[in-house]
């Protein structure tokens, strides 16, 4: 692939890969990487501020996890745990329920993506529980595929009908406060919402089994609630008997320099969602949940791939490579370091209404006018793409598409977050002073 040049790259993709499996938002073809850098195939090299989506947490090519995939394919190419047992998936169980909060028998189950894993949730907690409905917020990208998205309430998935069963509830998002920016405490209102107004209309607490919800919400816009908000929505589940669910997919396994990220509101959920870098860029999803939700009955949530060893070994490699260089707390700090240098940018850019994050999930919100904080879309659209002309890669969220999502791998430095801000700063002044043309964009509409 190498010897190929990007022109035919290109050309070969247009004709070839599905359009539906495509979310561009520059022209990157890539053939390598190492650590926090990705190279194309004409040998350019990138400072990577997107961690693919947030699956490299370690870095491309930790040789930890690297050595691990090689061993265990010395082993066998394929074995999964539908009618057999292997070792790399029982040990891996064994790590998850015991890094997983909660004194209470915890099990494991596996499958290839977080989509599949919220659909396996979204399945079996109202066969655990005999209740028919589940709450999910406003803003929430639970998955790809239908019953995930049926969970979902995200702008991207509008043009597909949820499940009649999920009820979707407004993300206390403190920027953009859907109650309203001068009604108080936006958490109290939105848990005031849900049981005082949603519970006795539509909604019966009595027949919900389940609220899922992001302790950041990423997609929606990298949104970290107010600090009381989890807790709330905890306790309103313990009085109602339902479970909460916790989809740290995105943003587990350290990026907010906590192990997960519902650890910096001190809540204990019952069901923990994981995926995205679980596997250090090997398809890998877990769910790691009471054992009487999981227990439910067999053969309710299998595919053939299922918990598969190579999977499995890059996976608990990948939990061992996070703990051995102290991944957590580099994420904590040097993501402290990076908020704030990207809020120094506010000072000098107009277009910067917000700057908000955890560790190293960070949000950068563009707008047209701090004021009325109308979203600018296609300025977003037109920063990503300057940032890759002038070598660093990041990517927009939001349900406006207005957001710079910064999420790098978590080995990244003070000197990359020096180098990275210093692009989006020149990224920036080049969008605001009219040197990025629509027509540039115009084939990158990402979201």
């Amino acid at each position: 692939m190498a010897s190929v040049t990007a022109d035919q790259i290109y050309q070969l993709d247009a004709d070839l890969i599905a359009d539906a499996i495509k979310l561009r938002f520059y022209p990157l073809a890539i053939e390598g990487g190492e650590g926090c850098r990705l190279r194309d195939v004409e040998g350019e090299e990138y400072l990577d501020f997107t961690a693919g989506w947030a699956v490299a947490n370690t870095g491309y090519n930790h040789p930890h996890v690297k050595q691990a995939v090689i061993e265990q394919l010395n082993r066998t190419t394929f074995a999964s745990l539908i009618s057999g047992m292997h070792e790399p998936a029982l040990r891996l169980a064994e790590k998850l329920t015991e890094l997983v909060p909660g004194n209470f028998e915890k099990k494991a189950w596996f499958g290839l993506s977080g989509s599949d894993a919220s659909e396996t949730v979204g399945r079996l907690l109202p066969l655990a529980t005999g209740k028919r409905r589940m709450v999910s917020f406003i803003g929430a990208y639970h998955g790809s595929t239908a019953a995930s998205m049926a969970m979902s309430a995200h702008v991207a998935q509008t043009q597909f009908i949820g499940g009649g069963h999920v009820v979707k509830v407004p993300y206390p998002n403190p920027y953009r406060c859907p109650f309203g920016d001068d009604i108080g405490d936006c958490a109290e209102r939105a848990i005031r919402f849900l049981e005082d107004y949603i519970f006795k209309t539509i909604c019966p607490p009595d027949d919900v089994a389940g609220i899922i919800v992001e302790a950041v919400q990423s997609d929606g816009g990298d949104i970290v609630p107010p600090p009381n908000f989890l807790p709330m929505l905890e306790d309103v589940c313990r009085r109602h008997d339902i479970y909460l669910v916790v989809d740290d997919v995105k943003v587990g396994m350290g990026r907010t320099g906590e192990m997960f990220s519902f650890q910096h509101f001190d809540v204990t959920p019952d069901v923990v969602i994981l995926g995205k870098s679980l596997g250090g860029g090997l398809p890998l999803s877990a769910v790691v949940a009471r054992r009487e939700i999981l227990d439910v009955g067999p053969a309710l949530a299998i595919f053939t791939t299922t918990g598969n060893g190579l999977s499995c070994a890059a996976g608990l490699s990948t939990i061992e490579a996070i703990e051995k260089d102290g991944l957590v707390e580099n994420a904590r700090e040097v993501g402290a370091y990076l908020h704030d240098r990207l809020s120094e940018l506010q000072d000098d850019h107009p277009l910067i209404g917000d700057v908000r994050g955890l560790g190293m999930i960070q949000g950068v919100e563009l707008v047209k006018d701090r004021d009325t904080k109308a979203p600018a879309s296609t300025e977003a659209a037109k920063v990503v793409y300057r940032a890759f002309e002038l070598g660093l890669l990041v990517f927009y969220v939001g349900m406006f598409s207005n957001v710079l999502e910064i999420t790098p791998p978590l080995i990244l430095t003070e000197a990359d977050v020096d180098e990275g801000v210093d692009i989006l700063d020149q990224a920036l002044s080049d969008v605001e002073a009219g040197k990025v043309s629509d027509d540039d964009v115009a084939r990158y509409a990402g979201w």
